[in-house]
């Protein structure tokens, strides 16, 4: 028996378009609720359900009642250069969706690492388009494997996160076409994915959700057959969005679409016939994914791969994410050749395992490095812990179990929600039993003890009127004002308010924060987001240094975690710089003056500046880990592991050097001038030097590249490389080989572009072969005078390396 085909399941779509009236058609182009599409059991439609996120999945209800597995950051699913663990990762996701009740996932975020200021820069792959082409395409793959669809976002050049509603980027169709659009096609050609995502931001004056000129690239030329989703309330206009392809409108019930359409088509300024168009692609959705009856999902419930270990599947590609950036035979640690470990830095024991907004999840658990550490060293090595410093710019959640109860205006109580902290949280659904139109107040409340006598501070954070209280005491009654338009950013970035409040170790009070709810005019979509903070005394950050040089001065090896905070990394805001928060610069400075063997262990999403990257004995990337993270850290740190990740994106050492910056418009508008000079592009033009290049990373063992075949073929592909390697060292380890192209008389394009990469595994002293094949897409170029793609021909090299700036072999190439 054959496999349905997407004709057939394009049939029965048509069958149940033909049954609907235009209320019914209508219908199916908005949401009934936060995330789905409601159900119509006249046709045989299924509810249709979409969820955040890249690296989790969140589900209908944020709430740590219903965990997630997270994964790494997607800059460190990229940095594993590794399309088959890629795959393996959207497989877990599709078990994930499914195990929560979605069919479709919102993601992958393929947009470019433009600015490393882009404050959503973790949420991305990477600088390069070919790079994060062939990892969303694994990803996309992955996730599809499972027969949950996927909505590649954000379409297109929604890069960074100033005033992200309203901004123009203005770029020539070149640079769209080679560096923005790019990965997009890549995408679509590659693995046919049933989803795209329209962004916030205009592009050349035009809205995406309504821009009719770039929505006909990704269906007419790329052949996308899947339905276009809008950026949540990104949708402004009935009318363009409609005639412009955007298919379905988010988040329900109230959105341009619904009344807005039907009056609409009633008067005559939209034909019916495109609203067919975008219900129908709606209902082939639904058929994709098995919720339309008499149609055959893409795949059957039997092929779904299942089973997945999702706390193996983070901890190894946490693992194979990191990027050993400096080693001064530092690194291995022989846990069985030291005596003492200092382990210092806030986020050691307070990892930051993703960033905020569409990324973040409850995780079902989370192994900070020092839970990792700890379990993984023998019980003859002494592990110190010293904080370090604290760069922390806002208070964390009170550590403690809360309830919210949910009031209406005369008092009755609506219904109450334990909370295992104090983050408040409902996006999309409230409780049952509550309405906004009801809702007339929050309090998140609950009983604390000190674990210490002194200064505690509380406080709230979070937009909106909020009344705090301590044992009885208001701390606080009064309005916290954001500015803007946001909510996203209202949530991510919020205003905040803090008390200080002597307390007595052992001695309980009530802690309370009460919101006044606040109804958006959204019906009962729901966008409420506060926390109540809590931090313990502690003392002054002078203090805290010199604890931590003084257990670093007595250790034999310091190993020191230096992090982002929430207050850097997010979605709804840009950074503002690339150095690390507060005085962890200072620490490690001081750390590695009394230790020579001072390992600094990075806990970032995106690119930070380390003036003293020359001043200790290794750097190791880490990235945003996922929940797995302090496993993974110590796999690496004691040698069980090999370092295998590369990096994504070019890291600067001084933010004045970084070629391409700028993320805040200019009278609303970006102007992408640099044009297809992004990334390495941009620092080989500059005559720049960069801390670490892209493409770079270190391992444990050494290699040896031995020699480079270059078979040209006549095909879809342009060539295929085949790269002899040689473990050297004494120990296995993994390689990433990768191929540059680069053009000998280059005129305006780059000097050289990554042109494909492969992983090889070598024990000890064992030789592998790299199989690489290079696309021809590696050698066109947008003729704009022609408005079509032109293959360059001429003399090429093919540089064969380890990074961008470390290539051993090179072989030339004539194409005609």
């Amino acid at each position: 028996m054959t496999a349905p085909t997407d004709a057939e399941r394009a049939r029965r779509a048509d069958e149940a378009l033909a049954a609907l009236d235009l209320e019914g058609k209508v219908r199916l182009l908005s949401g009934d609720s936060m995330w789905s599409i409601a159900a119509n059991p006249a046709i045989g439609l299924g509810r249709l359900v979409m969820s955040d996120g890249p690296v989790g999945v969140r589900g209908e209800r944020w709430t740590p009642d219903d965990p997630s597995v997270q994964l790494p950051s997607p800059t460190a699913i990229a940095a594993t250069w590794d399309r088959g663990l890629v795959r393996e990762a959207g497989r877990l996701l599709a078990q994930e969706a499914r195990r929560k009740g979605v069919h479709v996932l919102l993601a992958p975020a393929v947009n470019m690492h433009r600015s490393p200021l882009g404050g959503r820069h973790f949420e991305t792959f990477s600088e390069d388009p070919y790079l994060t082409g062939e990892i969303g395409t694994a990803y996309v793959l992955g996730v599809q494997d499972g027969g949950v669809g996927t909505t590649v976002k954000h379409f297109v050049a929604n890069d960074s996160e100033t005033d992200r509603f309203t901004v123009d980027v203005r770029a020539d169709e070149r640079t769209l076409r080679e560096i923005y659009l790019a990965p997009f096609e890549s995408i679509v050609r590659g693995a046919r994915p049933w989803g795209v995502m329209a962004a916030y931001n205009k592009v050349n004056g035009t809205t995406m959700t309504e821009h009719t000129e770039l929505n006909a690239v990704l269906r007419d030329e790329w052949g996308f057959d899947g339905f276009i989703v809008s950026d949540w309330t990104a949708a402004r206009d009935t009318v363009r969005d409609c005639l412009a392809g955007l298919d379905v409108a988010m988040p329900g019930p109230n959105t341009v679409y619904g009344q807005h359409l039907l009056d609409a088509v009633r008067d005559g300024r939209v034909p019916e016939k495109a609203v067919d168009a975008l219900a129908r692609r709606v209902l082939l959705l639904a058929a994709r994914v098995g919720l339309l009856e008499g149609a055959d999902p893409v795949v059957a419930p039997a092929d779904r791969p299942s089973g997945l270990d999702g706390r193996a599947v983070a901890r190894e590609v946490a693992t194979r994410s990191f990027v050993l950036l400096r080693n001064e035979a530092a690194l291995p640690v022989d846990p069985h050749g030291v005596d003492r470990v200092a382990l210092i830095g806030l986020a050691a024991a307070e990892a930051r395992t993703s960033g905020g907004g569409s990324a973040s999840v409850f995780a079902e658990r989370t192994v900070s490095p020092l839970e990792g550490l700890r379990a993984a060293l023998p019980g003859s090595v002494e592990l110190t812990y010293a904080v370090g410093t604290d760069p922390r710019a806002s208070l964390p959640p009170v550590e403690v179990p809360m309830t919210a109860t949910f009031y209406a205006a005369d008092g009755r109580t609506l219904a109450s929600e334990p909370l295992p902290d104090g983050t408040a949280r409902w996006i999309g659904e409230l409780p049952d039993g509550v309405t906004n139109a009801e809702l007339d107040r929050i309090e998140v409340g609950g009983d604390f003890t000190p674990s210490g006598s002194g200064e505690h501070v509380f406080g709230v954070t979070g937009a909106g009127r909020y009344r705090l209280t301590v044992g009885g005491r208001v701390l606080f009654d009064g309005d916290l004002d954001f500015e803007g338009d946001d909510p996203a950013a209202a949530m991510f970035d919020p205003p905040a308010t803090t008390a200080v409040v002597p307390l007595t170790e052992g001695e309980k009070v009530s802690v309370r924060v009460t919101k006044t709810h606040q109804d958006l005019g959204m019906g009962d979509f729901a966008f409420i987001g506060f926390t109540l903070t809590h931090r313990a005394p502690m003392a002054a950050d002078d203090e805290l240094i010199e604890e931590a040089v003084a257990a670093a001065r007595d250790a034999d090896v310091a190993v020191v975690v230096v992090a982002t905070t929430a207050d850097v990394e997010s979605e709804g805001f840009d950074r503002s710089t690339l150095t690390l928060p507060g005085r962890q610069d200072e620490l490690v400075a001081r750390v590695a003056e009394v230790n020579e063997r001072t390992v600094v262990v990075v806990n970032t999403g995106a690119p930070v500046t380390m003036p003293w990257r020359e001043d200790v004995e290794a750097i190791l990337l880490t990235w945003f880990g996922g929940q797995e993270l302090g496993g993974a850290l110590a796999d690496v740190l004691l040698g069980r592991r090999d370092p295998s990740g590369r990096l994504p994106t070019t890291w600067p050492g001084r933010e004045e050097d970084v070629p391409v910056l700028g993320v805040v418009p200019d009278q609303g508008a970006l102007d992408y001038a640099e044009g297809v000079f992004v990334g390495y592009r941009a620092w080989e033009r500059a005559d720049a030097e960069p801390a670490f290049w892209f493409g770079h990373g270190l391992s444990y063992t050494t290699w040896r590249y031995d020699a480079v075949d270059v078979d040209l073929t006549d095909g879809e592909d342009l060539a295929v490389i085949r790269v002899r390697v040689t473990n050297t060292g004494e120990r296995e380890g993994d390689e990433v080989v990768q191929v540059y192209l680069a053009p000998r008389e280059p005129g305006d394009r780059p000097a050289r572009v990554l042109a494909g990469f492969a992983g090889v595994h070598a024990d000890a002293g064992a030789s592998a072969e790299a199989v690489v094949t290079v696309p021809r897409s590696a050698v066109r170029r947008w003729a704009e005078d022609a408005d079509e793609w032109e293959s360059v021909p001429g003399g090429y090299d093919v540089l064969v390396g380890r990074s961008y700036a470390d290539t051993r072999l090179t072989a030339r190439v004539e194409l005609a």
